[in-house]
């Protein structure tokens, strides 16, 4: 099964019901702080935010541990960096995406 979810695999993965509640809030933080690093407004709804920034946080997850960076003494810092630049850029392609559907974003 993990050669399925290779998420699942990494020890950067969260596990257990706080884990991925602590996910879910982490991804919201880091959906918020995506946004608020790239340049002008995004019109995207908060719930979108959220969703990309916990994608946004499970992929910074896996590339950390692919890296070697999934823990370290204190914050991981690294992790945080890593996982807002995932996330705006899933912020940017959603944008794309919608616009080229003729969505208004």
């Amino acid at each position: 099964m993990t050669e399925l979810l290779p998420l699942a695999a990494s020890s950067c993965a969260p596990s257990g019901v706080g884990g991925w509640i602590g996910t879910i809030i982490f991804g919201a933080v880091i959906g918020v702080l995506a946004r608020l690093v790239l340049p002008g407004r995004q019109s995207i709804s908060m719930v979108v935010t959220v969703v990309l920034g916990i994608l946004g946080a499970l992929i910074g997850y896996w590339l950390s541990a692919q890296i070697g960076v999934c823990t370290t003494s204190g914050i991981d810092w690294l992790r945080w960096i890593i996982s807002i630049i995932v996330a705006a850029v899933l912020v940017v392609i959603y944008e794309r995406v919608m616009a080229g559907r003729g969505h208004r974003v």
